[in-house]
């Protein structure tokens, strides 16, 4: 479990945007650990955590995209039911909030990623570490 960067990118909503960015970020040999993405009318709001993000912000503002940093907790944990309950209550318990989250775990697989902005992300390593 760790405290790390996530980009948010702001892209027009139409086809091959997407394609476009994840052709930037490969030529670039940056890998994607986590993505997410959701919708507006006029635009799509791409979520990535990266291996590399400054390199990442670097391309990005190269070719003219507006992104925004974030810091994330990027929790390895396992793949049970039960486990993203456990760690709200624990997080609610300590008075954090969780903004958002999402994951990027195989079916069959015994350990999983998560992603959650939180309120304080000091305190919330803190008190799942705990």
């Amino acid at each position: 479990m760790q405290i790390t960067k996530q980009l948010a990118i702001f892209l027009d909503n139409r086809p091959g945007m997407l394609a476009r960015l994840a052709d930037a970020l490969a030529e670039a040999k940056i890998n994607i650990y986590a993505i997410t993405t959701s919708d507006t009318v006029d635009h799509s709001v791409i979520r990535l955590v990266v291996n590399d993000y400054r390199k990442a912000l670097h391309v990005f503002e190269e070719h003219g995209t507006l992104v925004v940093e974030d810091d994330i907790l990027m929790i390895d944990g396992s793949n049970k039911p039960g486990e993203l309950a456990r760690l709200a209550h624990k997080l609610a318990d300590a008075g954090v909030n969780i903004e958002y989250c999402y994951s990027a775990t195989p079916p069959d697989a015994k350990k999983g990623l998560m992603v959650m902005r939180v309120s304080n992300p000091n305190k919330a390593l803190k008190v799942l570490n705990s």
